[in-house]
This record gives C-alpha cells, structure tokens and sequence, in this order.
C-alpha cells in the first residue's frame, strides 16, 4: 500500500463502535444487543455530521462547464517522487480514466483531488471551490457534499445492514432504496456484508458513494477484483451517474472500464504522458 492509503482507515474507526457498545449495553439476547448497537451507531453518525461546519464555497461554482481544475500538483514522500508537477482539467459530465503502472503516482492523485493528501505544491479546485483553503472539518464537510469515493475493497461497516452502510454517507432512504433497486440489491436491505458476495459488497460501496447526490465521484480500482457481472454492474452504475450530470474520475487498469470512459489519461513517475 503507498504511504497514503492510511488515509482511507478512517472508515474502519467506525468499527470500534460496535463493539464498545455491545459491551456497554448489558443486554441480552445477543441480537437485541446488535439491534441496539446498530441504531446507536447510528445516531451517533448522524449527530457528528451534523456538528460538521458546512463549507463557505462549496455551493459556488464559477465556471459551471469546468468541475475540476488542477495546476502544477507535486507531491513526495520522502525521497520518492509521486506527482511531479501534474495539471488536469475535468468537465462537469466526464468519465475519465487514469492508468499507468504501480507507483506511477495515479492513487496519490485521487487522495489529493479528495482533500485527503495535502500536495507540497500546486492548487486543486473543485466545483469552484479551493481545497486547500479549507480547513480539515470544512474539506470532511465538503468531501460529504460534493465528493464520493469508491474503493477496491468496499470497506462496509461490518455490524451495519447495508441500507445503514449506504446511508453512513448521507442522502435519505428514498435515496438509497432507488440505488439498491438500480443496483440489484433491493433484497439485501437487511443483510449484513459478510452476507454478500465481494460483487454485491462493492456494488453497496458504489451505492454509498452516490447516495448524497455528489458532483464528482472519485473510485480506485472499483473493478479490480470482480468477476465480469459484477464488474459491469459497477461500470454501469458509474455510466449512468455521468448520464444524469455527474462526474467521475477512476484509477483503472481494467480494459472493461477503460472502454467505456470518455477519455483515458496515462501517468507514468508522477507525470501526465497522454
């Protein structure tokens, strides 16, 4: 894993939750227990993102065809150089793919572009906001409006339904039943993931991804190891989302991605060669 993949454990913090509430609650069954646990959990995800402060720009938009603006982004990690210098530009409605070999810095840039990695030069503008002007609660608060990530590994809440792990990001019920429909999983509502096969699990992660309405959704590999239905589930699913308005910016290698993208941008030692 490169040195900013500890950036996306975040989401496993909420899996110390569970137990810690379990162990408080005193009750029994065991399943009485784990139906506490999860509307606790629940509420309390809910009472943080509310305490959130909403960011000053990320309403504002100033150029309505341009969604994403990067210029002269250089990021290392001590001797070793991820982006060197790297300038992209994305229109609102685009799929597009960047590939490259390992190491070639193309994760790097998704944690940049997400507000996860600071880079130690250059300027990253998203639907007309500046992302590192924002403070670390502004960018969380901003990542919850306007970005959706999608991982390799979906990275579920293991003590969660999976109507709760899609809704951990935010959205409504209407919203995330629309999405389980669309997505085949409206019978898995009420299951918990390690019910699901790897296809379904990432196909919730797709879910939760999109369930807030975001602008840009940023996925790393989302396709990497799923047989071919479920890999063109997920492709569909982010096609769709692109048709109806949305942006998406994915790290692939996978020629089942590749040919349904826009464009396909090639980074090799953290510079843009295509």
């Amino acid at each position: 894993m490169c040195p900013a993949g500890r950036y996306w454990s975040w989401w496993w913090i909420w899996g110390m939750l569970g137990p810690a509430l379990i162990g408080c609650s005193g009750l029994s069954p065991i399943g009485i227990a784990d139906k506490i646990t999860t509307s606790l959990t629940w509420v309390i995800l809910r009472k943080i993102r509310s305490y959130l402060p909403v960011s000053k720009q990320s309403t504002i938009n100033t150029d309505k065809s341009q969604l994403l603006r990067l210029v002269g982004l250089s990021k290392s990690y001590d001797t070793v150089v991820a982006l060197d210098n790297v300038s992209l530009r994305m229109g609102v409605g685009e799929f597009v793919a960047i590939r490259g070999p390992s190491g070639a810095g193309k994760s790097t840039l998704l944690y940049v572009v997400a507000g996860l990695l600071g880079p130690d030069t250059g300027s990253i503008q998203v639907a007309g906001s500046d992302v590192l002007e924002m403070s670390g609660l502004e960018k969380t608060r901003f990542r919850k409006e306007v970005i959706g990530l999608v991982f390799q590994d979906a990275r579920l809440i293991p003590y969660l339904d999976i109507r709760a792990n899609i809704l951990v990001a935010g959205g409504d019920r209407t919203r995330a039943d629309q999405l389980m429909f669309s997505l085949g999983l409206e019978a898995r509502a009420s299951h918990i993931p390690e019910e699901l096969s790897a296809g379904e699990q990432q196909r919730v992660g797709l879910a939760r991804a999109l369930v807030h309405r975001p602008k840009l959704v940023l996925a790393d590999e989302p396709t990497g190891n799923l047989d071919d239905v479920s890999a063109e589930a997920v492709v569909l699913g982010l096609r769709d989302f692109v048709e109806n308005g949305g942006s998406v910016l994915v790290v692939t290698h996978d020629p089942r991605v590749l040919e349904k993208v826009d464009r396909v941008i090639t980074l090799e030692g953290g510079r843009i060669s295509s």
